[in-house]
């Protein structure tokens, strides 16, 4: 089955400017028909990125990811065979992105589409039939889990995620589409000794950049034109180390940053 990842989504009280924010340093654009009341939904041409204003009783942040395949039937199937305590819920028809969604058994929630979904629409309604993607775009994405080899055995064979290689000390799961690659990283709360902890959930986003000097310089230049769109400075200090050196962890990251929300961003070459 072919399956592609179609979108990542943030809960944020600052939608609009991180939109703006996405925008400016990565140029992802928003869909001509968008409705910004409710939600931005924009894309590097070819993963969706939709940012969703926060409610009472939500949390902020990195929130869940989207998948696109050929047939849900056939997930459905894969999934009651397999793993009977996973639930899937019909979307409303206002979420133009996700016909259902679901969850993985650690309970890391993802949307689920395929073509002709009548809710299907803006930056979504093509996808899997877009030419390529922006110079800058959205290569991974990374979450931690207790698990993680139960996780990555999940999205191999629902989803058919291919895994990538990896060397054999490398604790890491690396499952791609062919376009962007899924992380699953171990979450151990030791690994947090000296910083706060942060729960097993999605932990950042991984973008490629033409030229990371260029990119470094886009970013100096917008801390100078604009600082409400800067990124927001991870934490100084010895807990502000101690957490970026665990995010160094990624073997794809080369620059390490924040969104002004505080989401995460690795950013490498290429």
């Amino acid at each position: 089955m072919a399956t592609q990842i179609t979108h990542t989504a943030i809960v944020s009280n600052n939608y609009t400017l991180l939109a703006r924010f996405y925008d400016a340093v990565f140029g992802m654009k928003a869909c001509p028909d968008d409705s910004p009341e409710s939600a931005f939904s924009i894309s590097d041409g070819y993963v969706g990125m939709n940012i969703n204003p926060r409610v009472a009783g939500r949390q902020a942040g990195l929130d869940h990811f989207g998948f696109q395949v050929d047939d849900v039937e056939t997930i459905y199937a894969r999934v009651r065979e397999a793993y009977p305590g996973i639930q899937f819920l019909k979307r409303p028809g206002n979420r133009t992105f996700a016909g259902v969604s679901g969850h993985d058994p650690a309970g890391n929630v993802f949307d689920l589409s395929q073509h002709g979904m009548a809710n299907r629409a803006g930056v979504y309604l093509d996808a899997g039939g877009r030419a390529g993607h922006n110079p800058r775009h959205i290569k991974h994405f990374a979450l931690r889990a207790v698990q993680p080899a139960v996780l990555a055995r999940f999205y191999r064979d629902v989803f058919d995620l291919r895994e990538e290689e990896k060397d054999a000390d490398d604790p890491n799961h690396y499952l791609t589409d062919g376009t962007v690659t899924m992380i699953i990283i171990p979450w151990q709360i030791t690994d947090y000794a000296g910083t706060g902890i942060e729960r097993p959930a999605l932990d950042h986003l991984g973008f490629a950049v033409e030229s990371l000097d260029q990119f470094k310089a886009d970013i100096e230049r917008l801390r100078s034109t604009n600082p409400a769109l800067a990124p927001m400075p991870i934490r100084s200090g010895a807990e502000g180390a101690a957490r970026l050196k665990l995010f160094m962890g990624c073997r794809y990251g080369q620059y390490q940053m924040a969104d002004p929300d505080g989401v995460l961003i690795d950013v490498s070459e290429g």
